[in-house]
């Protein structure tokens, strides 16, 4: 254990101070990723079981106030299951840009340390190019860790929007016939 936190620290001296940053968005962008399973594995099934329930005890479901009421169940399934996508989406933005940022102000240090001796030391410069690339290579590395879900996230909460209102309007036609 003590390794992997020397080695931490190392990586982490080697990059600057973005990669303190980039790894705390990682933390907080799999921690949101990390709710959505939670909700779909444990609060999924039960909202969508209690809002049916609220439109099968409804005995109008053909009026225009009965339709009103389906779309506001179905607005309420959209909404928790598209609850803090929009977050996971600006965090896999965010995550390359602050990568950028670390190699830009990684290569502002090594132009001041050329600056400093007065030389261009080719050993000197790709010390400092190889330490100003570590945080874009750490921001990339984080963006694609979340890309994956920033995209099934959307599609699963417009398929689980869908089905259930489809169970609405199942459930409206065998009563209706």
């Amino acid at each position: 254990m003590e390794n992997v936190y020397n080695g931490l620290q190392e990586f982490l001296a080697i990059g600057g101070n973005i990669l303190f940053w980039i790894m705390l968005l990682t933390f907080f962008m799999w921690t949101f990723i990390l709710e959505r399973f939670a909700y779909y594995l444990f609060a999924h099934k039960p909202l969508k079981s209690r809002l049916k329930a609220e439109w099968d005890t409804r005995s109008d479901k053909t009026s225009w106030r009965a339709m009103a009421v389906r779309d506001e169940l179905v607005s309420q399934v959209k909404q928790s299951t598209t609850a803090n996508v929009g977050i996971i989406k600006t965090l896999v933005s965010l995550a390359p840009l602050l990568g950028l940022l670390g190699t830009v102000t990684g290569m502002i240090q090594v132009f001041d340390v050329m600056a400093f001796s007065g030389s261009s030391n080719a050993r000197l410069m790709a010390g400092g190019v190889f330490r100003a690339t570590i945080p874009t290579m750490a921001g990339m590395v984080a963006a694609l860790s979340g890309l994956l879900f920033a995209t099934i996230f959307p599609r699963m909460s417009a398929r689980e929007t869908a089905r259930f209102a489809n169970e609405l309007d199942e459930s409206s036609a065998r009563v209706a016939a």
